[in-house]
């Protein structure tokens, strides 16, 4: 308890001291996590509205799919990111081994069917009543699905929480593309388990709050903007 307490003291001491090592890996994270939630955006909500707002063949199990990915396990899609990034690999000619990119992408990868599934689920638990009261008010498809999409938003925009939290939290994928390598690749997560494995264990536990001070932060503005306009046309 007292090394809890201790690496609270530190944290805000490293914060308020403006520790330049520190902030520069705080920058990063943010960064990172940021621009693989966008990337994540655009690829897992428009794949979510589209299995939710359609009907075709083989629904079911792209579905299936979609939820089975929300569990892949990072360090497996560490390992086959770094298969394709690699020297010799498919993409290798690109030089993003070891990169934030390679952070990026990876990340990207975990959080899409998290925010794609979650977005399938955010329509899908909406009344299956209110797609024939709109049709029945005259409302084209296109309105029926715009407006499906505005009443799924508190949903919508869980997911978009969920996948940040995703990619913010992740470790494994991003040590094994990634390196950890000071001023270039270390984030809060990998800066954490590099403490542990030195016994730095103080250091480390100063390194969770502040990371858990970033993720809350974050969050906090995505909830307010999932709440905001809540009052509208009331």
């Amino acid at each position: 308890m007292h090394d809890i307490w201790q690496g609270l003291a530190q944290a805000f001491a490293l914060l308020a001291g403006g520790d330049p090592e520190l902030y520069d890996v705080i920058f990063l994270t943010l960064r990172v996590s940021g621009l693989a939630t966008i990337i994540s955006v655009l690829l897992g909500l428009p794949v979510g509205l589209w299995l939710a707002l359609r009907e075709f063949p083989g629904k079911r199990l792209l579905v299936s799919f979609v939820n089975f990915s929300m569990g892949l396990p990072p360090v497996v899609v560490g390992l086959f990111v770094s298969l394709l990034l690699w020297r010799y690999g498919p993409l290798g000619a690109l030089g993003l081994m070891y990169t934030p990119w390679a952070i990026i992408i990876a990340q990207a990868v975990i959080a899409s069917p998290i925010i794609a599934g979650l977005s399938f689920a955010a329509i899908g638990s909406l009344s299956p009543k209110l797609r024939l009261q709109l049709l029945s008010l005259g409302a084209t498809s296109w309105q029926v699905n715009w407006q499906l999409i505005r009443e799924a938003k508190l949903g919508l925009m869980a997911a978009v929480i969920a996948g940040f939290g995703g990619v913010v939290s992740e470790v494994g994928a991003s040590m094994m593309v990634g390196g950890n390598i000071k001023g270039q690749t270390r984030v809060l997560t990998t800066a954490t388990v590099m403490e542990v494995g030195k016994g730095n264990y103080d250091i480390a536990i100063a390194i969770a709050f502040v990371l858990l001070f970033v993720a809350y932060s974050v969050v906090a503005l995505l909830t307010y903007l999932q709440h905001s306009g809540k009052g509208e046309g009331r």
